[in-house]
């Protein structure tokens, strides 16, 4: 396994991280003796940076993971669980949320502790309600070493973010269809000119980059390779290629797919990719590209919408499903993003849009913007939208008791 340093502390770091959001499941539950030999199976095997959070497994990973990490297994790991930003509405209620996931975990100090899901809006209501003083007060007393946030908003947004508090550490989406996209390559760049370390999530894509039966375009570019590497080994390598990036989490539930990433992770040193192979990457990015019904690329210049559409996020999941295909998915991600009974506090339909056209002339792209939302409204919304906020309310709502 490689290491890489943690800029502002010197921990030494596994390149890859293990992530507990898609543990392995056994009649509609996490399959615990197998997700715990999983865990201690990739701890033993180098990996010594595991990520939960308190939605995770409808608040079943953290314990799971507390379990996990038994038997001498603590003392070998650094721990990553954040605080769910979207929940909070008072200082106080910041404290119960961090006490409770220390009670989850069976520790008194969590290792790496993020803020999780900012954006713009979002962090500006959180300084009102005290979150420097909160991460100060945590770090002072031990309940936390280090504070960090994941970024899940607009590119503009993110400098101002990473500037608004010392953070140690920040998590950004980034693989080789994600370059623009949220914080983007330009993110990626700003937190480690800033001294911030980098963990990067998503470097499959949801695990669409990992499709073993990838679109024929894709698979015929794989092929043509001279040094022979599965989709996710290609991926994972190009993420990992950047020496900005710390480490990259991987969400594995499979015995195979663990070694498969930590065969891939004991030989993935930063700048190692060949110029024709990195050039290789760059046609299999544009070869999905060319999949995509929508020639967004996440840059936030229409934003803010007037009518309250999250253009950019509509458009991103539109496109999620016509690369890869899996509609059920596509649809449970845009009712998670687009309502206002889940995470987001104000809704953001593509059915909001009313044609007004103060998006048209902002757009680099010259998208038709309301008329591709239409398209988004005819193929993502609808009865079974409902039945996913349905799905996601328990899950995404839970406070400490």
């Amino acid at each position: 396994m490689l290491y890489r340093k943690m800029p502002k502390n010197d921990d030494e770091l596994s390149i890859l991280g293990f992530g507990c959001m898609r543990l392995p499941m056994a009649d509609g539950k996490i399959d615990e003796p197998r997700a715990i030999a999983q865990i201690r199976r990739a701890i033993d095997e180098g990996i010594n940076y595991l990520d939960t959070a308190w939605p995770y497994h409808g608040g079943e990973s953290e314990p799971l993971l507390g379990r996990a990490l038994r038997d001498g297994y603590r003392e070998k790991v650094k721990i990553a669980t954040k605080l769910p930003s979207w929940l909070v509405q008072s200082r106080e209620e910041m404290d119960r949320f961090l006490e409770a996931q220390l009670e989850r975990l069976g520790t008194d100090c969590i290792d790496y502790y993020l803020v999780h899901t900012l954006n713009g809006p979002l962090w500006d209501k959180l300084r009102l309600h005290g979150i420097e003083d909160f991460l100060d007060r945590a770090k002072e007393d031990r309940r936390i070493r280090y504070a960090g946030f994941s970024f899940h908003g607009l590119g503009p947004d993110f400098p101002r973010i990473v500037d608004g508090y010392p953070w140690d550490f920040c998590q950004i989406q980034y693989n080789y269809l994600d370059r623009e996209f949220q914080a983007g390559e330009a993110g990626l760049k700003y937190a480690a000119e800033k001294g911030l370390g980098v963990i990067v999530m998503e470097p499959l894509r949801g695990g669409n980059l990992a499709l073993p039966a990838p679109p024929a375009a894709v698979a015929a570019l794989w092929d043509e390779a001279p040094v022979r590497r599965t989709p996710v080994e290609w991926a994972l390598r190009w993420v990992w290629n950047h020496p900005e990036v710390t480490l990259v989490l991987s969400g594995m539930n499979e015995e195979a797919h663990i070694a498969e990433n930590i065969a891939a992770a004991n030989a993935a040193l930063p700048c190692s990719l060949s110029a024709a192979e990195l050039a290789l990457v760059e046609r299999v990015s544009r070869t999905y590209q060319e999949l995509m019904q929508v020639g967004c690329t996440g840059c936030g210049y229409c934003m803010p919408c007037p009518a309250g559409v999250d253009i950019p996020g509509a458009f991103d999941t539109y496109n999620k499903m016509h690369m890869f295909g899996n509609i059920q998915e596509a649809k449970f991600i845009y009712a998670l993003r687009m309502s206002d009974k889940v995470v987001s506090r104000t809704a953001s339909y593509a059915s909001q849009c009313v044609s007004c056209g103060a998006c048209l002339d902002k757009c680099p792209q010259h998208i038709a913007i309301p008329e591709m939302l239409a398209k988004v409204v005819a193929e993502l919304e609808g009865a079974d939208m409902e039945k996913a906020i349905a799905a996601a309310l328990p899950i995404f709502t839970a406070k400490p008791k």
